[in-house]
């Protein structure tokens, strides 16, 4: 069995510019070879690839023409917001659909031969269109700030159609911004007036309620409390001016029922005594004149005690005892003195007396008369001290009355004011409302303006053909020195006297050419001429056809 080999691992020397050189003309088709390929690539690839034309449109945003504190606007969203929303809507799936079947347009015919239409809808959405706001400059200091204006932007391989689908674009979110307004505005102005008829139709309620409850309760009303208390005071002032007449007319009747038991005692003791003696002789006795004067003066004060107290009183009592006695000893005493007649007298009739008795009738019918007199004012009185006291009770129950119907007045009141406050601001809001809607009707509100119509464009915007052909050489240089690298690092051979001097360490007096057989090297050469020319007309030729296809080639 062979004995294992000692191999000895030995570091490459680090090149040099003449290593550099000689590994470049050793493994130049491995670099040339990959760059023109690239080159060759990169040139048909740029000819095949079909230019896209890109059409814009700037659209501005026109603020309200009339003063908003005038008209204010009832689209409730920024026009920014009514943009994004527009623009949710315009680039929908139905939109777009229109847009590329519509027949003057006919988009993405060989797309959708190969793709379905959801897909290319995809596509031209995300890919082909682009809706941006306007930034503008801000100042030092401050970051830029999107002005009132966006852009509207599609790319597509024909210029002409690229043009008429911006042109489309701007058509859609005119309309539909026109559309955005006018729903806007019918769908405020008729919730409008749905709640201004809700609104009426509870304040006409609440008038209902508060009409029945005024009817219900007339004069107990709150409001009404202040005049009820002023009238109740003032009935309570004529009742007690009327008891008070009452109580003067009562003792006045006293007084006059006084003087007419007087009157009739002075009759009785008239009566008695209208005959006299003759011969000097008193009328009567001194003492029956006394007794009668003290009956007659007891009877009053017992008339007055009656108006006080009772007839159970003991004072009352004594004072009917008394006069009691006072009269049975009267009447003995004038018994006495009319039957026992003095001897040697006459009596005769006193003309004084009967003068004073005639005095004392008229004096007794004037005196009853002013006692009827007073009994009716008395009635009178009382029965208006009755009235006025049925009427202060009557305002009494309303005072009484006004607490517990505040609490529901005062409910009724502030829904009716509030009703009333609601209605008020829907007129105002419905009317401000017609206004705003007639202000959008005239396109003089917040609205949308071409500021620059889609253009036509006339250079393509891709492909960059001159950096698509010096991106592929470039790759294919970078690959071609990757391939000639790693031929490098794979071949291991000495190749010139600076290799051997490194890795023998020996010195080195001469060198021999490689002998290589001449047949052998033309044969070499012609192969590599001949594939280098077929190379290159066939890169030539494809490049050729490319810029031919593209130049004359399209329809």
């Amino acid at each position: 069995m062979a004995s294992a080999q000692n191999y000895v691992s030995v570091s490459r020397r680090p090149p040099d510019i003449e290593d550099y050189i000689d590994m470049f003309r050793r493994y130049r088709s491995w670099v040339i070879g990959p760059m023109f390929a690239g080159l060759v690539i990169s040139v048909v690839v740029a000819f095949l690839w079909p230019d896209t034309y890109v059409s814009y449109a700037v659209m501005r945003i026109t603020p309200q023409a009339v003063p908003a504190n005038l008209v204010p606007s009832v689209v409730n969203i920024q026009m920014q917001d009514r943009i994004n929303q527009m623009e949710t809507e315009i680039l929908s799936r139905t939109s777009l659909s229109d847009i590329i079947r519509k027949p003057s347009l006919d988009l993405y015919k060989k797309e959708l031969a190969r793709r379905p239409l959801e897909d290319v809808i995809e596509d031209m959405k995300n890919k082909s269109i682009t809706i941006k706001m306007i930034e503008q400059p801000g100042t030092q200091g401050q970051q830029n700030r999107f002005a009132s204006a966006f852009m509207i932007r599609f790319e597509y391989t024909d210029k002409y159609k690229a043009q008429m689908v911006v042109r489309e674009l701007v058509s859609k979110f005119n309309e539909q911004n026109f559309t955005v307004q006018k729903h806007q505005a019918d769908q405020t102005s008729q919730f409008l007036t749905d709640e201004m008829k809700r609104a009426k139709e509870k304040l006409d309620g609440l008038e209902v309620q508060m009409t029945r409850f005024k009817l219900e309760n007339r004069g107990k009303l709150p409001e009404e409390f202040q005049t009820n208390v002023q009238n109740m005071n003032t009935l309570e002032l004529r009742l007690g001016a009327v008891e008070d007449a009452i109580s003067r007319d009562t003792q006045d009747r006293l007084i006059l029922e006084s003087n007419l038991q007087t009157v009739k005692a002075s009759q009785n003791y008239a009566a008695n005594n209208l005959e006299t003696t003759v011969a000097g002789q008193a009328v009567k006795n001194q003492r029956i004149i006394d007794l009668s004067k003290t009956i007659t003066d007891a009877k009053t004060n017992l008339a007055a005690m009656l108006e006080t107290y009772d007839e159970g009183y003991p004072a009352v009592a004594s004072m009917r005892k008394q006069i009691g006695v006072l009269e049975k000893e009267r009447d003995d005493l004038e018994k006495e003195d009319q039957a026992k007649p003095q001897a040697g007298t006459t009596r005769v009739a006193n003309p004084q007396a009967v003068a004073n008795l005639q005095n004392l009738d008229a004096s007794q019918k004037n005196l009853q008369a002013q006692i009827q007199a007073k009994n009716m004012e008395i009635a009178t009185r009382t029965k208006q001290a009755e009235e006025l006291r049925k009427m202060i009770a009557a305002f009494q129950v309303r005072i009484e009355a006004a607490p517990a119907n505040e609490q529901q007045y005062a409910t009724l009141l502030h829904d009716y004011n509030l009703a009333r406050e609601e209605y008020d601001g829907m007129t105002k809001k419905m009317s401000a409302s017609e206004t705003a809607k007639n202000l959008e009707e005239h396109q003089a509100g917040e609205n949308l303006e071409v500021l620059d119509p889609a253009n036509l464009p006339l250079q393509p915007a891709s492909p960059n053909r001159i950096v698509i052909a010096g991106a592929g050489t470039a790759i294919g240089l970078m690959l071609g020195v990757v391939l000639a690298g790693a031929r490098e690092l794979k071949n291991t051979s000495l190749k010139n006297l600076k290799d051997v001097r490194a890795y023998t360490n020996l010195p080195v007096l001469s060198s021999i050419p490689l002998l290589e057989n001449a047949l052998l090297v033309r044969r070499k050469r012609r192969l590599f001429w001949l594939a280098w020319s077929s190379a290159i007309i066939l890169g030539c030729v494809a490049m050729s056809g490319s810029m031919y296809y593209y130049f004359f080639g399209q329809s």
